[in-house]
């Protein structure tokens, strides 16, 4: 096991590698702990089997910052392989097409799609013409796509709708397994959280001899606080922050639970989005979805046997949001600017409160 002075050197090396201008760090990098579970080989919601994502980036003039994000959660036809999934909802100031049915079916029968607010109905049509032309749907004559969004419109012309059927083919092609980018990529290309640059964020838990992974799209407010340490309040963070925005939180698991299970997962998602400081305001639409790769399994896990679980998705979400910050850059549009977290500062500040090693 590496030493607590090694372990501090580390991050001094890497502290100055970032500040150079090279790849900006994720949260074990910078030495934030864990929590009571371990990370997966690959800290993403991509340790479960079979989970793929894509991304769709859009930057066009000076003006366009906006993409989409979609979570496969297996590589076939998801329409006759439909996984069991689940809904919850922190706060309904959001626009999550085809939640409905998933509410009363509990199945999900379309690769998850993540966009920008006005962009859903476009982004749900892009999922329609993916499905339909799929083999073996040549009869099919209903399809419940699943979009999620959160609202972009501060550094990206939102009112022109650049994500359609074209965005959507193209990160449904570029999905893959494997480490996933964050940052400002996809679906977080434009978004803001904490008056920082967010984005996409990833990470995952061992919970026994299950994987729980969740990917975010953050795009919300509060006062930023990092693992204990209130590096919002020391920063004084700039930017756009009035706790408005939203997030979307994907949760993903190869644990053999049903969508009621799923659904109290999707619940937790809120406990580790209060963890990193979020104020939950009125204009901030927080969605938890879940889904499960195990869609027939010889047991259900009893009610007992899932809080691990539940401490699988908290601890996950509350670092995938961490990883949504530190791995975005600073980005210009619409004719506004939004910063980066400053590295070196923010492991300054854990460094000052016990977080990381001194």
């Amino acid at each position: 096991m590496m030493s607590a002075t090694m372990r501090f050197l580390s991050i001094l090396l890497l502290t100055a590698c970032w500040c150079s201008g090279q790849q900006r760090p994720r949260a074990p990098e910078i030495g934030i702990p864990s929590g009571t579970l371990a990370r997966g080989p690959l800290d993403a919601i991509t340790d479960v089997s079979g989970v793929r994502v894509g991304h769709a980036t859009v930057i066009r003039g000076n003006s366009v910052r906006t993409g989409v994000t979609v979570i496969l959660p297996h590589g076939g036809n998801l329409f006759r392989e439909k996984v069991p999934g689940a809904v919850f909802v922190g706060n309904a100031f959001g626009k999550l097409a085809g939640s409905t049915q998933v509410e009363e079916l509990g199945e999900i029968e379309t690769p998850i799609a993540l966009t920008s607010t006005l962009n859903v109905p476009r982004v749900a049509d892009g999922l329609l013409d993916y499905m339909l032309a799929l083999p073996g749907n040549e009869q099919v004559r209903s399809i419940n796509p699943l979009v999620g969004e959160t609202n972009d419109g501060t550094l990206n012309d939102i009112r022109g709708r650049y994500c359609g059927s074209a965005e959507v083919r193209a990160a449904i092609d570029s999905a893959k397994g494997g480490s996933v980018e964050e940052g400002a990529v996809g679906a977080g290309t434009g978004t803001i959280a904490f008056g920082w640059k967010g984005g996409i964020g990833t990470a995952s838990r061992k919970a026994g001899p299950y994987v729980v992974g969740v990917l975010v799209q953050s795009n919300f407010g509060g006062t930023l606080t990092m693992a204990g340490a209130p590096v919002g309040r020391e920063l004084a963070g700039r930017g756009p922050n009035s706790g408005n925005g939203s997030i979307v939180m994907v949760v993903a698991t190869d644990a053999p639970v049903d969508a009621r299970n799923l659904k109290r997962m999707a619940a937790r998602t809120m406990f580790g989005l209060a963890r990193t400081g979020s104020s939950g305001s009125n204009g901030s639409g927080d969605y938890g979805i879940a889904f499960s790769t195990n869609r027939t399994p010889s047991r259900l896990l009893g009610n007992d046997e899932c809080s691990p679980l539940f401490v699988a998705v908290i601890e996950a979400t509350e670092e995938a949001i961490y990883n949504s910050l530190l791995q975005a850059v600073t980005i210009t549009g619409n004719g506004r600017t939004v910063e980066a977290l400053p590295i070196e500062r923010t492991v300054e500040i854990l460094r000052k409160y016990g977080v990381v090693a001194r």
